[in-house]
């Protein structure tokens, strides 16, 4: 059993959502500090909002040249949560 604090309980859910499941497995593929991807779930009446966080050095290899990565990203987030007839956004936070 964990003995940490449950600040994020709102956000951090114990139970994994695909979309969650699957940002984090794309932002660990990419960066080089794996073990600092955190992924966070916001849910919403009508949005999901999944918010990424990755290690400062990392930062660019999950944004890309002009953006293209993260685009890239927020597209098949897109096409997942509209098979499962939701809507989300994918928003990466420093």
């Amino acid at each position: 059993m964990s003995t940490e604090s449950n600040a994020d309980s709102v956000t951090n859910s114990d139970v994994h959502s695909p979309l969650k499941e699957l940002v984090e497995y794309m932002a660990k593929s990419l960066v080089d500090e794996p073990d600092q991807v955190e992924v966070f779930e916001i849910s919403g009446e009508q949005t999901t909002v999944v918010e990424l966080k990755v290690a400062k050095s990392d930062l660019g290899k999950v944004i890309g040249k002009q953006g293209r990565t993260a685009k890239s990203m927020r597209t098949i987030l897109n096409a997942a949560s509209t098979k499962l007839q939701k809507r989300s956004v994918l928003e990466i936070v420093e």
